[in-house]
């Protein structure tokens, strides 16, 4: 039966994650950061979420979900100012020292971190990964299914994100996800 709910749980939350803003999160901020510290950022995320999931199990429908998509639309909105009004990036970085190199790229880590962490509360696959832990009280296969699944689709988007950033004239793709993070962000708000 493990093996059964471990395979039924990915492939739930990787389908309910491909289509979902977080997906889009990740994809967007790999065009303008190093793609590695998105992951890492956004990994990290997922995996508290998961945690805080499987811990809470069905009481996490609980939390207010109305502050959730409010917190969350505004952070987007923030994000799509930020990114609509900084400088293009360069296609090629200048040298640079490595404690600034260092600086940056865990400034990446924090700000996919944030991000996700945020946007991901209340969401459907974290409710899913809830009520699949309060169905089958099997809190570690579903941690780790749910989290691997959420590490796959996020693994995808950074890879097409970063790729994109390579083939789009930088500014034109600053636009388009400085424009997405807008629309998810008004979205938000709207359905709060």
């Amino acid at each position: 039966m493990e093996l059964s709910l471990f395979v039924s749980t990915f492939a739930l939350i990787f389908v309910a994650e491909l289509p979902d803003k977080t997906a889009f999160a990740a994809l967007f901020l790999a065009t303008c950061h190093n793609p590695l510290a998105v992951f890492l950022g956004a990994a990290a995320a997922f995996m508290i979420q998961s945690v805080v999931a499987v811990a809470c199990g069905s009481f996490l429908s609980l939390l207010p979900s109305q502050f959730v998509q409010i917190a969350a639309g505004i952070l987007f909105l923030v994000f799509a100012v930020m990114m609509w009004c900084r400088p293009a990036p360069k296609t090629e970085e200048p040298d640079c020292e490595p404690s600034a190199k260092t600086a940056k790229f865990f400034r990446s880590v924090g700000a996919a971190f944030m991000t996700i962490f945020i946007a991901e509360w209340g969401d459907l696959t974290q409710l899913a990964t809830a009520a699949l832990a309060a169905k089958y009280h099997a809190p570690l296969t579903i941690f780790t299914s749910a989290t691997l699944a959420l590490w796959t689709v996020t693994a995808i988007g950074v890879i097409i994100g970063s790729q994109m950033k390579h083939r789009i004239q930088p500014q034109l793709l600053q636009r388009v996800a400085a424009s997405a993070f807008a629309v998810v962000g008004i979205g938000m708000l709207v359905k709060a």
